[in-house]
């Protein structure tokens, strides 16, 4: 099992880079995301005008969180759904292996969910006795491989097939074999029964519509419709922010999610589930009960800057953009919830005492912020958590001496960039002592120059300025001209 956290972030990201197998399998997976992606952006003409408006109708939904939550929760009531409403992860389990017993439930399907990856549901239903099957073939593989999903949208994106078929054939006993056909059909073959047999259906929830109080989920399998539809008791767990107003608002989001994430331009399968079925005929389970779960997201709610984390629609696009997770994957993140918006959401969701390596995770290049589908400034949110992990490292330096000199450190960079005579002096001047500082062509001997710069540069390369600047430059070729 992986047990790697948050707080070795910077251990378990030396380890992956060492990783040769592991980095070629995600360089491979995430370049053909990133291309599919462009191709499928493209198709569209008014691909920005929809970033526009899902993000504008996410701003409006964080902005009136709970009027839209009890117009879903009534309109889903109305219609045979029952709620149950959870402040933590630990809340949201309890209760379900609460009506899993209530039930005498022994064996339960379970489709690909973060939200229940985030409280660990798992492990919670197999401490109650309690069987539990992911059906989501890659979830399925990362279960049978007793690890934890590295990708939002693609589980097993660090396997490659070499090491699927040796899991196969240890776990399941078949011939060893590298056939993609013959390696899908046994997982379909052995997880087929698994779904007439189970007492309960368990899965996350993509969207849920306050209009109508309908749950839609989308997958590309059909594990989650058998999920949600052979078992007689279906529970959904969704997360508080997963509302939308309107009916009409998916056709937008229905066109950003699986464009964004995989490249296509619709999902192979859309539930979408109003309650529980009024009849024999009716497809569907005898009872919905929908888990409500907070676990953070009230206090992200509340601060102007951290409300957009909240906007996510969990693609992954962020994690294919981002040049970190290119090269280390999932699991050095330590958490649930990997790459970019992982390095926003974790933090926020478990503390920054534990997790105050991942905002750092990050080179700041904004690769994540252009192919954000809502238009999450995940740089800023980053920026933000850095703030507030340096504020909090050291409260009586930070507030005795510490901002005082980075509030004048700031204002005199202020005054030099505003005028160009003393830009031109600081940078004559800077010429003069950098060689004091300055090693192997690089800025790299500031630790026994100048402390406060000496993190910034033990982790960064820094050229130094020329001998000569641009204006002088141009004024000699000038001249010789």
């Amino acid at each position: 099992m992986n047990h790697v956290t948050s707080e070795t972030f910077d251990e378990n990201a030396k380890a992956a880079l060492a990783d040769s197998q592991l980095r070629g399998a995600l360089r491979n997976a995430t370049s053909l995301f990133g291309k599919r992606r462009l191709a499928a952006a493209q198709g569209l003409t008014n691909w920005e005008d929809l970033r526009t408006q899902a993000r504008a109708i996410k701003d409006d939904v964080l902005l009136h969180l709970d009027q839209y939550l009890e117009n879903f929760v009534s309109q889903a009531e109305a219609r045979g759904a029952k709620f149950h409403w959870a402040r933590d992860g630990a809340e949201a389990n309890a209760i379900i292996c609460r009506l899993a017993a209530e039930r005498n439930a022994r064996s339960i399907v379970k489709s690909k969910s973060m939200t229940t990856e985030e409280t660990h549901l798992n492990v919670a239903l197999e401490a109650a006795g309690i069987q539990v099957i992911e059906t989501d073939l890659g979830e399925y593989i990362i279960q049978l491989a007793e690890e934890t999903p590295s990708h939002i949208i693609v589980p097993a994106i660090h396997k490659t097939k070499r090491q699927i078929a040796e899991l196969f054939t240890q776990e399941l006993g078949i011939p060893p074999t590298d056939d993609v056909a013959k390696l899908t059909s046994t997982a379909r073959a052995t997880l087929r029964d698994r779904f007439a047999a189970a007492d309960i259906g368990i899965s996350g929830v993509n969207f849920g519509v306050a209009e109508t109080g309908t749950i839609v989920i989308l997958e590309n399998e059909g594990n989650i419709r058998l999920t949600t539809s052979l078992p007689r008791f279906h529970i959904a767990v969704m997360g508080i922010e997963k509302v939308v107003p309107r009916f009409a608002d998916l056709d937008i989001f229905l066109k950003l999610l699986p464009r964004s994430g995989t490249g296509q331009r619709l999902t192979t399968y859309q539930s979408f589930i109003t309650g529980t079925k009024q009849n024999a005929f009716d497809d569907g389970p005898e009872e919905l009960h929908v888990v409500m779960l907070d676990n953070g997201r009230s206090r992200m709610l509340a601060h102007p800057v951290t409300r957009q984390s909240l906007a996510c629609i969990r693609c992954g696009a962020c994690l294919n953009a981002c040049p970190v997770y290119q090269q280390i994957g999932g699991h050095a993140y330590g958490s649930v919830y990997p790459g970019p918006i992982g390095a926003v959401i974790t933090p926020q969701l478990m503390g920054l005492e534990k997790t105050q390596q991942l905002p750092y995770a990050s080179s700041l290049c904004g690769a994540c912020r252009e192919v954000c589908p809502v238009k999450i400034d995940i740089p800023r949110l980053l920026l933000h958590l850095r703030g507030e992990i340096t504020e909090k490292s050291s409260p009586e330096v930070q507030q005795a001496k510490g901002r005082t000199m980075e509030r004048f450190a700031f204002k005199m960079w202020r005054l030099m960039m505003l005028r160009p005579w003393a830009y031109n002096l600081s940078a004559r001047v800077g010429r003069l002592f950098q060689g004091l500082v300055v090693k192997d062509g690089k800025i790299g001997r500031v630790k026994s120059f100048v402390g406060p710069l000496a993190a910034w540069t033990s982790g960064r390369d820094l050229r130094p300025l020329d001998q000569k600047s641009f204006r002088d430059k141009w004024a000699s070729d000038q001249g010789k001209s």
